[in-house]
């Protein structure tokens, strides 16, 4: 159970350091006129995603769950995965990606990368960590738990993110 605490406390220390990120890319964005929508969901945003790491730790160790090799090591790639389509995600929007919902007036938006492919790559990576990264060590509640909720959050950040940015005059334009 030692690497799994460890694997869940990297993942930690991942979130900390988005949270850098955000914080530096929201300074960006502000000092060029953008503005954030969706302020009121993120409180639960910042909960959920804290509760997913306790989560797993907590139902790991007082549910004394086992590690089954099969599921742990499928479970352990697709978290890796994640954190590399994150990552991803984030160097392709640069400045621009953000934990918040901010929208700078007369950006284009970005089609490149991974939103080449997908709409929200970034809700992809974020909806696979949360079922993965527990069921590593066979949390499979926590997995449950977090998968229904955040099923209820995403559906309310991407209607807001996207209508934030259908409001932008430059909506059609992709970069």
């Amino acid at each position: 159970m030692i690497w799994y605490t460890a694997l869940v406390l990297a993942v930690a220390v991942e979130r900390l350091a988005e949270l850098v990120v955000a914080r530096r890319n929201t300074r960006w964005s502000l000092a060029r006129g953008g503005t954030e929508a969706g302020s009121a969901h993120y409180p639960a945003m910042v909960v959920l995603h804290t509760a997913l790491l306790a989560g797993c730790l907590a139902e790991v160790h007082l549910a004394d769950r086992p590690f089954l090799p099969a599921v742990g090591w499928t479970m352990a790639a697709v978290v890796v995965a994640a954190q590399l389509l994150r990552w991803w995600c984030i160097t392709t929007l640069g400045p621009r990606w953000n934990t918040r919902v901010i929208v700078v007036p007369g950006l284009p938006l970005v089609s490149g990368g991974p939103y080449r492919l997908l709409r929200h790559p970034n809700y992809v990576a974020v909806a696979a960590e949360g079922v993965a990264l527990p069921l590593v060590h066979g949390a499979w509640a926590t997995a449950l738990a977090f998968t229904l909720l955040n099923g209820v959050l995403m559906a309310v950040r991407i209607r807001c993110e996207d209508e934030a940015l259908a409001r932008l005059p430059a909506a059609g334009v992709r970069v």
